[in-house]
Order: structure tokens, then C-alpha cells, then sequence
């Protein structure tokens, strides 16, 4: 293994707790559900790092997850 593929490693472990404490361990679980926008960002977000080693198409998904995360935001703003 050499150092890119244990960063993305740790960078998924580090995923896969925020996750978890996000929508497990959260005291309102109604008011933080996934919304199928939010997930796609997350989908994006995720495959943008496993396509991390071409930089071209990585930073891409990145940006389009990021890009639909901050929509998602927007909705759920203006639904409050």
C-alpha cells in the first residue's frame, strides 16, 4: 500500500464515524433525516475519493457532491 491508498483509508474510516454518529447516535432523529439530495451529494462526495487517482475525474465528483450538498442546504433553509 503506499501512502495515497492509506489516506483514502482513513479518509473513508473518518466517513463512516461521522455517519454514524450523525444518524445514530443524533437525539432527533426526524429532524436529520437524509434527504435523497443529501445523499446523492454523499454518493458524488464518496466516489469522487475512490476516483481519487485520476485527479481530472475525482475533483470533479467532489465538486458536483459539495455543489448539491449546498443545494440541499438551500432547501432546507427555506423549508424552515
Amino acid at each position: 500500500m503506499n501512502i495515497s491508498q492509506i489516506y483514502i483509508a482513513v479518509s473513508i474510516i473518518a466517513l463512516a464515524v461521522v455517519a454514524f454518529l450523525v444518524f445514530f447516535v443524533s437525539k432527533s432523529r426526524m429532524e436529520n433525516r437524509l434527504t435523497p439530495l443529501a445523499g446523492l451529494a454523499f454518493a458524488f462526495t464518496v466516489s469522487g475519493i475512490l476516483f481519487s487517482d485520476d485527479r481530472l475525474i475525482g475533483y470533479s465528483l467532489m465538486g458536483v457532491g459539495v455543489l448539491l450538498a449546498v443545494a440541499d442546504m438551500y432547501n432546507r433553509s427555506k423549508q424552515k
